[in-house]
């Protein structure tokens, strides 16, 4: 037996190709993810056990407000200066010195642009001196309090050297500098990480980044020759109480290291999602090769068991040419996924700006993914054609055997319950009933609705497939197509169904984001009465910001009515995480964002005074003359009295708790970063907007733009978004295609003796070509055609279950959906090209004389 399947399995191994790629592409996906998240990793762990290879033990003051690495930006506070004398005197500490470093310092480079991180932070410090691991290349150290020294990595990225004066963003306004030095790390390399740094003078270093004099964020402490880190830590740990963090090198690099792996986990996993949908895509394909296979195979099969094999035996038959397939095919996909995941790390480096990966390598995390994944997948779809198998009658092989056409009636049964199940699973999730589990819910709504729409597919795939190969009726090839293409409904409707759930997904997300866009373009221009919006695009972790003394001065110009800058920062209330904000007018919470008061005055926000929204005012059972204790990024924590309740809008998500305008000195960034200027009526845009333009000179990361503008310039990162998910979902419309053309060919050789017999009655080759691609079409216009309902329908359910946060307008894409018919089109008759060939080819007389 098992040698029957061996030459059974080489005779049709072209056959098996496609459905092979499949999986291949799916795997490669799957073992990717883990060999650039592995390869990024282990480039993080060298990077920090390099970068604090020099320190023995660090003290840092215990965070006010703890951030995860995807929360946003940790700020370690300052502590007094004398406090490095403290840890000089305490035993066993040979030197103890401080330091200042935080994220912020921005500099603008030769053309006038701010040089720009897209994802490392971009770091200002005091100049710590020369050691082994920092080497200065050009220059010498900063002096004076307008000379600093810049990495090599920023110095080429901004096109500048030593000598050229440069501005530089910090927690203040923009201030010039003299580059006095450039310097380098060891092994030749620019910078750690793709990190840009700018270093001055200590007091300037504290002025400007920490936003104190004498006092620093940092101290690297030095052991002694005869004292161990740990007990160094455990020492200076003991001295300075539990208000500091006191950590050894060893640990702030492993610390760092696992901060970062945060973010790549989450990355890895949106990796996986898709995986995910290329093989659900990959499984359609599997299943319907092996259920053509199968029925090709009847009479070989029942000859089989006509000569005593078993049925268990042909279940091993057919289940051990889908391990062979799935064994190649995870090989093939886990040697590809390790050439997307080193050009995925590449392309990470480059981005970072020259991130120096350590040596590539495949985990054993990718190569028991693939091959999990590759054989469970194949073997699973292949099993139910090997069990139909293993039910055909012995006297089967008397007799010229034809697959039946079997009713479709627990087909359609066991659709509409999986439907139902998806259906229940979706108004859970969406509905928020699913308790912490939301997002599971979500998903496995969509995975069972995609499998029960699949199921229900050959219910209806005769009479649509008649009414769109009805276009073709008025030519014989064309006819003959659409004949074809509706005569076995389980084959059609599979097919289909692959390139249903790629398109499906793409046009759900569009409805999900255009109508977001739509949604938030309405909110904005029906509540924010502001004529001007002072903003920036964010490009990297943190919000382009301002000068809030650009509000003051705008106020001075003529015309100007109301000008009002927004912060927002994560804090500490009562002992939970949540988002605050502050405004520098609070009467412009009725003035420009149309925000009415619940209860008590909204207009002013004095000193100890807090706003809240309605909703939070009810999920926290606050009312006016409550109290709320609020820990900032900095400073102290204050008790803060609600003295107004406005009513909620889902346009200010960040303001449901205001704070007073000097409570944003505590901020993370207490800078404004974003300004609504409202006008006097009868004032011109046109006169005031260059005014406000001039007072941001020194601000190039923000501009003064009309609400329409400021409006396209938000929903532009929805559409960055939109088209990062279509590149990717692109594979699984790919895999899709590879379905058509694997069925297509399947059907030629299935069709052999009717094609022959039709040749042989007058049908030309031309008129076989086109009978192949009417074919082809129709089943694809078929799978996007119930794409885009499909999509329609999930991506308008979830913006009816978004309606409470805002997501008001519901948006069709009625020109993409129509767009992705016309490309189905074209894709039928591009999966048409081989097989229609394959059968135009076919000798008449053999053909008629095939068995």
């Amino acid at each position: 037996m098992f040698r029957a399947t061996l030459k059974s399995l080489l005779a049709r191994k072209v056959r098996l190709v496609l459905s092979g790629l499949a999986v291949v592409l799916g795997v490669m996906f799957v073992s990717g993810a883990f060999v650039l998240t592995d390869t990024l990793g282990r480039t993080f762990d060298q990077l920090f056990a390099e970068a604090y290879e020099e320190v023995d033990v660090s003290v840092s003051a215990r965070p006010k407000v703890a951030i995860g690495e995807m929360e946003g930006e940790l700020v370690q506070a300052p502590f007094p200066a004398d406090l490095v004398e403290t840890v000089r005197a305490v035993p066993g500490v040979a030197d103890a010195t401080g330091v200042v470093v935080a994220d912020g310092a921005r500099m603008i480079g030769s053309n006038g642009k701010v040089v720009a991180s897209f994802g490392p932070p971009q770091l200002g410090g005091n100049w710590p001196g020369e050691s082994d691991l920092v080497q200065l290349r050009e220059g010498r150290e900063p002096r004076a309090d307008d000379e600093i020294v810049i990495n090599q990595a920023l110095a080429n990225a901004g096109k500048v050297a030593v000598g050229d004066r440069v501005g530089v963003l910090t927690l203040g306004p923009r201030q010039d500098f003299t580059i006095v030095g450039v310097f380098g790390y060891s092994g030749d390399r620019d910078s750690l990480g793709g990190v840009n740094e700018v270093m001055f003078t200590t007091p300037v270093a504290q002025r400007l980044m920490l936003g104190e004099a004498d006092v620093f964020n940092s101290i690297t402490v030095t052991s002694a020759s005869d004292v161990s880190d740990d007990a160094l830590r455990d020492s200076v740990a003991a001295a300075l109480g539990d208000d500091y963090v006191v950590k050894t090198g060893e640990q702030l690099s492993a610390d760092a290291s696992a901060g970062l792996k945060e973010g790549l986990t989450f990355f890895n996993r949106i990796l996986l999602g898709f995986a995910a949908v290329a093989l659900l895509v990959g499984t359609f394909l599997i299943l319907n090769t092996f259920s053509i296979i199968v029925a090709q195979r009847t009479r070989e099969l029942a000859l089989l068991r006509a000569v005593g094999a078993s049925g268990k035996q042909i279940i091993g038959s057919v289940v051990l040419e889908a391990i062979a397939v799935g064994l190649i095919a995870s090989v093939l996909g886990l040697a590809a996924g390790f050439g997307v995941g080193a050009s995925l790390a590449y392309l990470f480096s480059s981005v970072s700006g020259g991130l120096e990966l350590t040596g590539l390598s495949m985990p054993a995390s990718a190569v028991i993914g693939a091959f999990s994944v590759g054989l469970v997948i194949t073997v699973l779809a292949a099993l139910l054609p090997a069990l139909r198998a293993a039910r055909i009658p012995p006297i089967a092989a008397m007799q010229d055997v034809a697959t039946p056409d079997r009713p479709l009636t627990k087909i359609t049964v066991a659709g509409a319950l999986v439907t139902a199940v998806g259906a229940v699973l979706l108004f859970l999730g969406l509905g928020g009933h699913a308790g912490g589990n939301t997002l599971a819910t979500i998903l496995g709504g969509v995975l069972f609705a995609f499998i029960g729409v699949a199921l229900l597919t050959p219910l209806i795939s005769k009479p649509v497939v008649a009414a769109l190969g009805s276009v073709f009726a008025g030519w014989v090839p064309g006819k003959l197509g659409r004949l074809n293409s509706g005569r076995n409904p389980r084959r059609t409707a599979i097919t289909a169904a692959a390139l249903m759930v790629g398109i499906a997904l793409v046009t759900g997300i569009t409805v999900i984001l255009d109508s977001a866009k739509s949604s938030i373009s309405g909110l904005a221009q029906e509540s924010i009465k502001a004529e001007l919006v002072i903003a920036g695009a964010q490009s990297g972790p943190r919000p382009p910001t301002f000068d809030p003394e650009v509000l003051e001065e705008a106020k001075a110009i003529p015309g100007v009515r109301v000008a009002d800058g927004l912060y927002g920062d994560l804090a500490m209330v009562d002992d939970e995480r949540t988002f605050v904000g502050a405004v520098t007018e609070p009467a412009a919470l009725r003035q420009v964002y149309s925000l009415n008061a619940v209860a008590g005055d909204i207009d002013r926000i004095g000193a100890g005074q807090m706003l809240v929204s309605e909703e939070t005012a009810k999920a926290r059972g606050l009312s006016v003359g409550s109290t709320m204790s609020v820990q900032l990024s900095r400073g102290e924590p204050n008790t803060y009295t609600v003295t107004g309740v406005f009513e909620d809008s889902p346009l200010v998500t960040g303001l449901q708790m205001v704070l007073p305008t000097e409570a944003a000195r505590n901020f993370t960034i207490p800078r404004p970063s974003q300004g609504f200027v409202q006008l006097e009526p009868g004032a011109s845009v046109a006169d005031v907007q260059p005014r406000i333009e001039a007072l941001l000179a020194d601000s190039p990361e923000v501009s003064v733009v009309d609400l329409n503008a400021f409006v396209e310039q938000q929903a532009g990162l929805l559409d960055t978004l939109l088209t990062m998910i279509q590149i990717l979902l692109a594979l699984a419309i790919v895999i899709a295609v590879l379905g058509i053309i694997n069925t297509l060919a399947l059907s030629v050789l299935e069709r052999t003796r009717e094609l022959g017999l039709l040749r042989a009655i007058g049908l030309r080759r031309s008129q076989t070509m086109g009978m192949i691609t009417v074919e082809a079409v129709v089943i694809s216009v078929f799978g996007a055609l119930l794409g885009v309902v499909v999509g329609a329908g999930l991506g308008a359910a979830v913006v009816e279950a978004l309606r409470s946060e805002g997501i008001n307008d519901l948006v069709l894409p009625w020109g993409q959906m129509g767009l992705f018919l016309g490309l189905a089109a074209i894709i039928g008759v591009v999966a048409a090209v081989l097989p229609a060939i394959r059968a135009a080819r076919i000798n008449v007389l053999g053909a008629i004389a095939h068995d």
